[in-house]
Protein backbone atom coordinates (compact mmCIF):
# COMPACT_ATOMS: atom_id res chain seq x y z
CA UNK A 1 0.00 0.00 0.00
CA UNK A 2 1.34 3.43 -0.88
CA UNK A 3 1.81 5.83 1.98
CA UNK A 4 -1.37 7.86 2.47
CA UNK A 5 -0.82 11.61 2.34
CA UNK A 6 -2.46 13.57 5.16
CA UNK A 7 -0.31 16.68 4.83
CA UNK A 8 -3.40 18.91 4.76
CA UNK A 9 -3.80 17.97 8.43
CA UNK A 10 -7.61 18.05 8.42
CA UNK A 11 -7.44 15.80 11.50
CA UNK A 12 -6.61 18.89 13.57
CA UNK A 13 -10.18 20.13 13.47
CA UNK A 14 -11.22 16.94 15.29
CA UNK A 15 -8.68 17.32 18.10
CA UNK A 16 -9.52 20.77 19.39
CA UNK A 17 -10.75 21.06 22.97
CA UNK A 18 -13.46 23.63 23.67
CA UNK A 19 -11.65 25.25 26.59
CA UNK A 20 -8.56 26.07 24.50
CA UNK A 21 -7.84 28.78 21.94
CA UNK A 22 -5.97 27.48 18.88
CA UNK A 23 -3.81 29.00 16.19
CA UNK A 24 -1.57 27.60 13.46
CA UNK A 25 2.04 28.52 12.81
CA UNK A 26 3.72 27.72 9.49
CA UNK A 27 7.29 28.52 8.54
CA UNK A 28 8.68 26.58 5.58
CA UNK A 29 8.58 22.85 6.50
CA UNK A 30 7.34 23.57 10.04
CA UNK A 31 3.55 23.40 10.44
CA UNK A 32 2.35 23.57 14.04
CA UNK A 33 -1.04 23.70 15.73
CA UNK A 34 -0.87 25.46 19.08
CA UNK A 35 -3.53 25.69 21.77
CA UNK A 36 -3.53 27.60 25.05
CA UNK A 37 -6.15 28.02 27.75
CA UNK A 38 -8.59 30.78 26.85
CA UNK A 39 -7.78 32.80 29.96
CA UNK A 40 -4.12 33.04 28.96
CA UNK A 41 -4.58 33.71 25.26
CA UNK A 42 -3.71 37.04 23.70
CA UNK A 43 -2.81 37.97 20.14
CA UNK A 44 0.75 38.62 21.31
CA UNK A 45 1.30 34.86 21.62
CA UNK A 46 1.34 34.43 17.85
CA UNK A 47 4.38 36.66 17.18
CA UNK A 48 6.02 35.25 20.33
CA UNK A 49 5.76 31.71 18.98
CA UNK A 50 6.73 32.78 15.47
CA UNK A 51 9.87 34.48 16.76
CA UNK A 52 10.81 31.39 18.77
CA UNK A 53 10.24 29.04 15.83
CA UNK A 54 12.33 31.26 13.54
CA UNK A 55 15.11 31.24 16.13
CA UNK A 56 14.99 27.45 16.49
CA UNK A 57 15.02 26.87 12.75
CA UNK A 58 17.92 29.27 12.24
CA UNK A 59 19.91 27.63 15.04
CA UNK A 60 19.37 24.18 13.54
CA UNK A 61 20.10 25.29 9.97
CA UNK A 62 23.33 27.00 11.07
CA UNK A 63 24.46 23.81 12.78
CA UNK A 64 23.57 21.65 9.77
CA UNK A 65 25.78 23.90 7.66
CA UNK A 66 28.64 22.94 9.96
CA UNK A 67 27.78 19.23 10.06
CA UNK A 68 25.70 18.36 6.98
CA UNK A 69 25.39 14.69 7.95
CA UNK A 70 23.25 15.80 10.91
CA UNK A 71 20.46 16.28 8.36
CA UNK A 72 20.84 12.98 6.51
CA UNK A 73 22.21 10.42 8.96
CA UNK A 74 19.93 7.50 9.83
CA UNK A 75 22.10 6.50 12.80
CA UNK A 76 23.24 8.42 15.90
CA UNK A 77 26.01 10.96 15.41
CA UNK A 78 28.78 12.40 17.51
CA UNK A 79 28.32 16.16 17.55
CA UNK A 80 30.89 18.83 16.88
CA UNK A 81 32.27 20.77 19.86
CA UNK A 82 30.02 23.69 20.76
CA UNK A 83 26.87 22.23 19.23
CA UNK A 84 23.75 24.17 20.29
CA UNK A 85 21.37 22.83 22.93
CA UNK A 86 18.75 22.02 20.30
CA UNK A 87 21.14 19.73 18.44
CA UNK A 88 22.31 18.13 21.70
CA UNK A 89 18.75 17.28 22.70
CA UNK A 90 18.05 15.73 19.33
CA UNK A 91 21.32 13.79 19.28
CA UNK A 92 20.84 12.48 22.82
CA UNK A 93 17.33 11.22 22.06
CA UNK A 94 18.52 9.68 18.79
CA UNK A 95 21.37 7.87 20.55
CA UNK A 96 18.96 6.27 23.04
CA UNK A 97 16.60 5.20 20.25
CA UNK A 98 19.28 4.17 17.76
CA UNK A 99 18.15 6.49 14.96
CA UNK A 100 19.40 9.62 13.22
CA UNK A 101 19.04 12.96 15.03
CA UNK A 102 16.45 14.42 12.63
CA UNK A 103 14.04 11.73 13.86
CA UNK A 104 13.62 13.93 16.93
CA UNK A 105 13.27 17.33 15.25
CA UNK A 106 9.48 17.72 15.38
CA UNK A 107 9.22 16.71 19.02
CA UNK A 108 12.14 18.94 19.97
CA UNK A 109 10.48 21.95 18.33
CA UNK A 110 7.18 21.12 20.05
CA UNK A 111 8.84 20.97 23.45
CA UNK A 112 10.80 24.19 22.96
CA UNK A 113 7.68 26.12 21.99
CA UNK A 114 5.65 24.51 24.76
CA UNK A 115 8.22 25.46 27.38
CA UNK A 116 8.21 29.00 26.01
CA UNK A 117 4.43 29.16 26.38
CA UNK A 118 4.62 27.80 29.91
CA UNK A 119 6.17 31.11 30.99
CA UNK A 120 2.94 32.96 30.18
CA UNK A 121 0.12 30.40 29.92
CA UNK A 122 -1.54 28.08 32.41
CA UNK A 123 -2.05 25.29 29.86
CA UNK A 124 -0.77 24.62 26.38
CA UNK A 125 -0.58 22.00 23.65
CA UNK A 126 1.81 22.14 20.71
CA UNK A 127 1.29 19.63 17.89
CA UNK A 128 3.87 19.30 15.16
CA UNK A 129 2.96 16.63 12.62
CA UNK A 130 1.63 14.22 15.24
CA UNK A 131 4.31 15.02 17.83
CA UNK A 132 2.70 16.69 20.83
CA UNK A 133 3.86 18.62 23.86
CA UNK A 134 1.08 18.84 26.44
CA UNK A 135 0.88 20.76 29.70
CA UNK A 136 -2.59 20.57 31.23
CA UNK A 137 -4.34 21.24 34.52
CA UNK A 138 -7.18 18.88 33.67
CA UNK A 139 -7.65 15.43 32.22
CA UNK A 140 -7.27 15.22 28.46
CA UNK A 141 -7.92 12.55 25.82
CA UNK A 142 -5.61 12.33 22.81
CA UNK A 143 -7.40 10.68 19.89
CA UNK A 144 -5.36 8.12 17.97
CA UNK A 145 -5.15 8.62 14.22
CA UNK A 146 -3.90 5.43 12.56
CA UNK A 147 -4.69 6.02 8.90
CA UNK A 148 -6.45 3.02 7.31
CA UNK A 149 -6.61 1.02 10.56
CA UNK A 150 -10.02 0.24 12.01
CA UNK A 151 -8.84 1.91 15.22
CA UNK A 152 -8.53 5.40 13.69
CA UNK A 153 -10.56 7.87 15.78
CA UNK A 154 -12.14 4.94 17.62
CA UNK A 155 -9.76 5.08 20.60
CA UNK A 156 -7.88 7.69 22.58
CA UNK A 157 -5.18 7.82 25.23
CA UNK A 158 -6.23 9.37 28.53
CA UNK A 159 -3.73 11.85 29.97
CA UNK A 160 -4.01 12.93 33.59
CA UNK A 161 -2.82 16.40 34.65
CA UNK A 162 -0.17 15.06 37.03
CA UNK A 163 1.51 13.31 34.09
CA UNK A 164 2.17 16.60 32.32
CA UNK A 165 4.19 18.27 30.95
CA UNK A 166 4.44 15.30 28.64
CA UNK A 167 5.30 14.25 25.12
CA UNK A 168 2.91 12.11 23.06
CA UNK A 169 4.52 11.35 19.70
CA UNK A 170 3.31 9.26 16.79
CA UNK A 171 5.15 7.65 13.89
CA UNK A 172 3.57 5.83 10.96
CA UNK A 173 4.62 3.95 7.88
CA UNK A 174 1.24 4.39 6.16
CA UNK A 175 0.37 8.00 7.02
CA UNK A 176 2.09 11.25 6.13
CA UNK A 177 5.38 12.24 4.51
CA UNK A 178 7.88 11.34 7.24
CA UNK A 179 10.50 8.68 6.54
CA UNK A 180 9.72 5.27 8.02
CA UNK A 181 11.16 1.85 7.20
CA UNK A 182 8.14 0.09 8.67
CA UNK A 183 4.48 -0.35 7.82
CA UNK A 184 2.89 0.51 11.17
CA UNK A 185 -0.39 2.41 11.01
CA UNK A 186 0.62 4.16 14.22
CA UNK A 187 3.15 3.86 17.00
CA UNK A 188 2.48 6.24 19.88
CA UNK A 189 5.08 6.92 22.57
CA UNK A 190 4.60 8.68 25.91
CA UNK A 191 7.62 10.24 27.58
CA UNK A 192 8.39 13.33 29.64
CA UNK A 193 11.07 14.24 27.09
CA UNK A 194 9.31 15.00 23.81
CA UNK A 195 12.54 14.62 21.82
CA UNK A 196 12.88 11.10 23.20
CA UNK A 197 9.24 10.26 22.50
CA UNK A 198 9.68 11.38 18.89
CA UNK A 199 12.89 9.42 18.31
CA UNK A 200 11.59 6.23 19.94
CA UNK A 201 8.32 6.43 17.98
CA UNK A 202 10.39 6.42 14.80
CA UNK A 203 12.60 3.54 15.93
CA UNK A 204 9.68 1.41 17.09
CA UNK A 205 7.62 2.07 13.97
CA UNK A 206 10.57 1.02 11.81
CA UNK A 207 10.27 -2.48 13.25
CA UNK A 208 6.62 -3.03 12.35
CA UNK A 209 6.05 -4.65 8.96
CA UNK A 210 3.14 -6.94 9.94
CA UNK A 211 0.85 -7.48 12.92
CA UNK A 212 3.34 -10.04 14.25
CA UNK A 213 5.94 -7.29 14.72
CA UNK A 214 3.93 -5.23 17.22
CA UNK A 215 5.61 -6.99 20.16
CA UNK A 216 9.04 -6.10 18.72
CA UNK A 217 8.07 -2.44 18.91
CA UNK A 218 6.98 -2.84 22.53
CA UNK A 219 10.19 -4.62 23.50
CA UNK A 220 12.31 -1.85 22.02
CA UNK A 221 10.40 0.93 23.77
CA UNK A 222 10.19 -0.72 27.19
CA UNK A 223 13.97 -1.09 27.31
CA UNK A 224 14.68 2.61 26.74
CA UNK A 225 15.00 4.62 29.93
CA UNK A 226 12.56 7.53 30.00
CA UNK A 227 9.79 5.93 27.95
CA UNK A 228 6.55 5.82 29.95
CA UNK A 229 4.43 3.82 27.52
CA UNK A 230 3.79 2.69 23.96
CA UNK A 231 0.78 1.89 21.80
CA UNK A 232 1.43 0.16 18.45
CA UNK A 233 -1.21 -0.45 15.74
CA UNK A 234 -1.18 -2.43 12.51
CA UNK A 235 -4.45 -3.08 10.66
CA UNK A 236 -6.96 -4.44 13.19
CA UNK A 237 -4.37 -5.39 15.84
CA UNK A 238 -2.91 -3.30 18.63
CA UNK A 239 -0.44 -3.84 21.46
CA UNK A 240 0.38 -1.60 24.41
CA UNK A 241 2.80 -1.44 27.30
CA UNK A 242 3.38 0.88 30.24
CA UNK A 243 1.38 3.94 31.27
CA UNK A 244 -1.07 3.81 28.36
CA UNK A 245 -4.72 4.13 29.36
CA UNK A 246 -6.82 3.45 26.27
CA UNK A 247 -10.42 4.68 26.17
CA UNK A 248 -13.15 4.22 23.58
CA UNK A 249 -14.36 7.18 21.56
CA UNK A 250 -17.23 5.28 19.90
CA UNK A 251 -19.13 4.91 23.17
CA UNK A 252 -19.36 8.68 23.68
Amino acid sequence: MDKINYVNRTYRSLHQAGDMHYFNLRIRQSDLAIGVDRESYSDSLIPLCRKELIRLRAELEDYINLQPEFLTSLVPLKLLPGAPELARQMAQAAALAGVGPMAAVAGTFSQALGEKLNTCCQECVVENGGDIYLHSQRERSVAVFAGPSTFSYKIAIRIRPEETPLGICTSSGTVGPSLSFGKADAVVIKARDVSLADAVATAAANLVKTEDDLIKALELAKNINGVAGILAIKNDKLAAWGEIEIISLTAR
